[in-house]
């Protein structure tokens, strides 16, 4: 049986084997008498074979191009996570405590590490911001605020009410002078047994709420440091932080002034975490080296230029766009100055010089003729602002040139030119006049701010979300820490203004303020100007703040800071 198997096997391999010679030794014929017999018939079809390999090759390329064009109907280029915003700023840096933030550079820094009670929401109205709720009393004497839960300071330790009081504490105490001191004046703060924070007045104040967007500090870090040498402590170069960065280093350049704050996103940041991982502020000592750094790509963005000075920024990379503020520049006139002390010399000025032309100089910003923005109150009358009659002003004045006039302004946006133009139109009336331009820093405040080292002064304010004119012109701010930077004094104007403070009744608060204005435009303790606005150059290739945001002050563009973005990825699309 097995003798037959295995015959039957090797038959079967041996007729294998001999068909298997047989179809090679067919295939060897066949290859050359169809392929290399005919090798030499190519010549006659090579226009065929041409347009056939053109064909094949269009089909592949078509193809391709298909494949990456479904690609991109299921993915797109979207901004991600990851990378640092750089910002240029002005101003020196002496201290990171937001208590004493007075420069651009200082306030930037502030806005970026430092959270606030209240805080201006995306509509430009007072919003809450660390607390959870802010309610007044309904006579508007007692405030309540509570906080968020669960907030925490960059280093992970709790933010609590003590917290808040301390922070207030530190504002009330006149050995720290911090610039939130006139916010709570004559305002007691306490906790209640519900873990309440409680603020009553001295009387009504119906916007309380815009006073509490002030920075908290950390009582665990700073509550054994003496507040007279607050400024002075290691907190000030490498603070603990509540805002969506944390201080990370300093970097000093050693060819120019230049110094780069460079911020950490803070993990613990009440809004939740952003998109970008950093952020670096570039301070400089003038708009030429910050154009100078857009030129060269050394930054992202700015926003301490004006669009006059779109034509010096070369840089194809960089676009521009306006957003108005409600704020105001001014010539504030220092009544307490012997040449302009008198009322009718004031208003001669105001007749004489031409506002429009001075306007002009400011390019692109709102004549603002009062110390109101529509967009805060609406009034039904207005009083009347002379027209300009040179003649008639220069009779009032009579004899001025031997009338020498300090006017002093800032290097910032509009300012210098809008000052030398003011200048010109004081000449034009017959005084000397000298012109001083500061940088805006903490030596300004101290040796001209306060000490109203001026006859006339150019300069900016803000006006904010709510009206409220009391810090600018009421007889209480006339000081060396108030910002009544014209030193006027009048008592009805004093009532009035806290009369609109104490009432939550619109209509009787217009009425208040239609009087203050009466009042305004014939005292002429200043001559209002134009509104400005937040130019911003930034990168076209970067995510900045959303043009639908309404600025009441330029820090409000970081709003939407955690929406910001420098690095973008290839992602799919949700279907």
């Amino acid at each position: 049986m097995k003798s037959s198997i295995k015959k039957r096997g090797q038959k079967f391999i041996r007729r294998f084997s001999r068909a298997s010679t047989r179809a090679s030794e067919e295939s060897k014929e066949h290859i050359k008498e169809n392929l290399l017999a005919r090798i030499s018939h190519i010549e006659n079809i090579r226009l065929l074979i041409f347009e056939w390999g053109l064909l094949v090759a269009m089909l592949i390329m078509l193809a391709i191009t298909q494949a990456f064009w479904f690609a991109d109907s299921y993915s797109e280029n979207a901004f991600s996570n990851g990378g640092t915003y750089t910002e240029a700023t002005i101003g020196d840096v002496s201290s990171l405590n937001p208590l004493f933030a007075t420069t651009n550079s200082e306030k930037v820094l502030s806005r970026l590490m430092f959270a606030t009670i209240s805080t201006i929401d995306y509509s430009g109205h007072p919003g809450v911001g660390l607390a959870q709720s802010i309610l007044p009393s309904e006579d508007g004497k007692v405030w309540t605020m509570v906080l968020r839960d669960d907030l925490k300071w960059s280093d992970g330790e709790p933010i609590t009410n003590a917290d808040v009081l301390f922070t207030i504490g530190l504002i009330k105490n006149p050995s720290v002078n911090s610039i939130y001191d006139s916010n709570f004046s004559n305002v007691k703060v306490s906790e209640n047994e519900q873990g309440e924070i409680v603020f009553t007045l001295p009387s009504t104040y119906a916007d309380f709420i815009s006073a509490l967007n002030v920075p908290v500090l950390p009582k665990h870090k700073l509550e054994n440091v003496d507040p007279k040498t607050l400024i002075e402590d290691s907190f000030s170069n490498a603070p603990v932080t509540s805002g969506a960065f944390t201080f990370n280093a300093l970097q000093s350049t050693s060819v120019s002034e230049e110094k780069v704050y460079y911020l950490s996103a803070n993990p613990y940041y009440y809004k939740g975490e952003g998109l970008l991982s950093g952020f670096a502020v570039h301070t400089y000592k003038d708009k030429d080296a910050i154009i100078n750094a857009l030129n060269s790509g050394a930054v992202t963005a700015t926003a301490e230029l004006s669009a006059a000075d779109k034509e010096r920024v070369k840089s194809a990379q960089f676009q521009q766009k306006n957003s108005s503020l409600n704020s105001g520049a001014y010539i504030f006139f220092n009544t307490n100055s012997e040449a302009i002390k008198n009322a009718e010399v004031r208003a001669a000025i105001r007749q004489g010089i031409d506002i429009e032309k001075i306007r002009a100089v400011a390019t692109d910003t709102a004549a603002l003729d009062y110390p109101l923005l529509d967009s805060q109150i609406e009034l039904s009358t207005y009083p009347e602002i002379p027209t300009r009659d040179y003649e008639a002003a220069k009779a009032k004045l009579g004899d001025t040139t031997a009338i020498q006039l300090e006017v002093a302004t800032i290097n910032s946006g509009y300012l210098p030119g809008v000052a030398d133009a003011v200048a010109n139109e004081l000449r034009n009336l017959g005084f000397e006049v000298n012109v001083s331009t500061y940088d805006e820093n903490q030596e300004f405040i101290n040796n001209v701010i306060a000490k109203r080292a001026y006859d006339i002064l150019i300069y900016e304010v803000e006006l904010g979300a709510a009206p409220d004119p009391l810090p600018y012109y009421h007889s209480s701010q006339a000081s060396s820490a108030g910002l009544n930077l014209s030193n006027y004094r009048n008592t009805l104007v004093d009532d009035l203004l806290l009369g609109a403070r104490d009432t939550l009744d619109q209509t009787l608060q217009a009425k208040k303020y239609e009087t203050f204005l009466n009042y305004w435009v014939t005292g002429v303790p200043a001559i209002g100007l134009y509104q400005p606005n937040l130019t911003y150059f930034y990168n076209r290739n970067v995510r900045t703040f959303n043009n639908d945001i309404r600025l009441v002050t330029a820090l409000d563009r970081f709003t939407d800071i955690t929406d910001w973005a420098v690095t973008k990825a290839t992602k799919n699309k949700t279907p």
